[in-house]
């Protein structure tokens, strides 16, 4: 449904088409006035039980009858009184009932769009469009919009974003991808029943509820514990099985795509040339095996996984799709062996390597995490040096990302790490002069 409506900033008075959301969007919006009573009696419980002995059945009758159409009327005006539209240099999105709120995402700021498609979503035929623009803390989104018209909208935001003319924007399309990396569903549930998180909690349900039987025999508060922990390892598998299924990495001129989820499904994308820092992340059930995942932090963005589980090699080959030209160092070296001194046994787990291209350190040594960082992403160098460290002539090197994240190499020696301090600041210079322009499709 479009509604032209001439907007004040629009060139020449010109008619800007505004257009609203899917007509199913007034049922998600209806529970909002439920939600809130639900909120209320989850605070206080007590006062809700009270409230509700005190009401008869002709009362709750009438309140259902007031509050199923306040419900219906409240989520058909903020459906009536939202609209988006594309202008020239924008997406602008009006939305609010009684406090109008407009949102202005310039498109050359935008850096992601996600198309979600819910459970009950996908059997109405909708979906919801999530934008990431750089520096905004909070994602904008258009839900529901029909599936043909959020991906068509999803095209144009991004054929726009990477300047494409507004009169040929829309005809433009999804780029075209080629698929690098498909997850299958037996080797991710292998994987994370293979999880530590997965083992703790079933070891804390086999060791806590008869340590509590055998001290109060007490059946009551033996289920109470046992209930949460054995819950909590089918739980935090179950979940991440399910927004992990099919998982698929595909390449294309707009970067790396992401489609995943069992429920509901997911197509993201990694911005090109926002990607800060990639770590190769390796828990110790997974290196019988070879396994490894790579996680992502992203200046301004949500993603964090690019690959849940995958061989080394292959994994190895998709990091060098997002960071073009980094390879991942074969070699670190480790701390000097007095940094036993200050943290015996698990110094080992630390490394350094420093490329033409990259920062690498890791850390851990149960489960290793190794993290990359370009030298052009590097913000700020700073080293910190503690009473201890002093002491047995140890530093460590702090390098800062634009994600708001640190890349720390520990326990290295003193002068190495003043000697990593200056030179690693010139080489952030110099990769910062001589990398890629941060631009769609660039």
């Amino acid at each position: 449904m479009t509604t032209p409506d001439a907007e004040p900033g629009a060139p020449d008075g010109e008619a800007i088409a505004e257009r609203r959301l899917h007509p199913v969007t007034p049922f998600r919006r209806a529970w909002a006035p439920v939600a809130v009573l639900f909120g209320w009696a989850a605070h206080d419980p007590n006062a809700a039980q009270e409230q509700l002995t005190r009401l008869t059945g002709t009362m709750l009758l009438v309140g259902l009858s007031v509050l199923v159409p306040a419900a219906g009327l409240y989520g058909f005006l903020s459906w009536w009184f939202t609209h988006f539209a594309v202008t020239d240099t924008e997406l602008r999105i009006r939305t609010g009932l009684l406090f109008r709120r407009t949102a202005h995402i310039r498109l050359e700021r935008i850096q992601a769009v996600d198309l979600t498609r819910p459970l009950l979503g996908r059997v109405a035929g909708v979906a919801k469009l999530r934008i990431d623009v750089l520096g905004a803390e909070k994602k904008d989104e258009l839900a529901f919009l029909g599936e043909q018209e959020a991906s068509a909208l999803r095209a144009e935001l991004l054929a726009r974003a990477a300047g494409f003319a507004p009169e040929t924007a829309h005809e433009v399309g999804e780029a075209p991808a080629h698929e690098l990396l498909h997850v299958p569903p037996r080797g991710l549930a292998l994987s994370l029943t293979l999880s530590g998180a997965t083992w703790l909690y079933l070891a804390a349900g086999l060791v806590v509820p008869p340590v509590l039987w055998l001290t109060l025999h007490s059946v009551w508060t033996v289920l109470a514990a046992a209930v949460p922990l054995l819950g909590g390892a089918v739980g935090s598998s179950a979940g991440r099985f399910a927004t992990e299924y099919d998982w698929t990495v595909s390449e294309s001129p707009d970067g790396l795509r992401l489609d995943h989820g069992l429920l509901d499904r997911t197509h993201e994308t990694v911005p090109p040339g926002r990607v800060q820092t990639v770590r190769i992340v390796e828990p110790l059930l997974w290196r019988p095996f070879g396994w490894v995942r790579v996680e992502l932090d992203v200046a301004g963005s949500a993603n964090s996984v690019l690959v849940p589980v995958a061989p080394r090699a292959v994994a190895e080959s998709v990091v060098a799709r997002v960071l073009p030209g980094v390879a991942v160092p074969a070699s670190l070296s480790r701390p000097p062996r007095r940094a036993g001194r200050c943290v015996p046994v698990w110094w080992r787990g630390h490394g350094l390597a420093v490329t033409d291209t990259v920062f690498a350190a890791r850390h851990g040594l149960l489960r290793r995490r190794l993290s990359l960082v370009p030298h052009a992403k590097v913000q700020s160098v700073r080293l910190t040096q503690g009473p201890w460290g002093r002491l047995w002539r140890l530093a460590d090197v702090h390098v800062d990302t634009g994600a708001d994240k640190t890349v720390t190499a520990r326990l290295r020696d003193a002068e190495e790490a003043a000697r990593l301090l200056h030179a690693q600041a010139a080489r952030s210079r110099t990769g910062r002069r001589t990398a890629r322009p941060d631009r769609w499709m660039a």
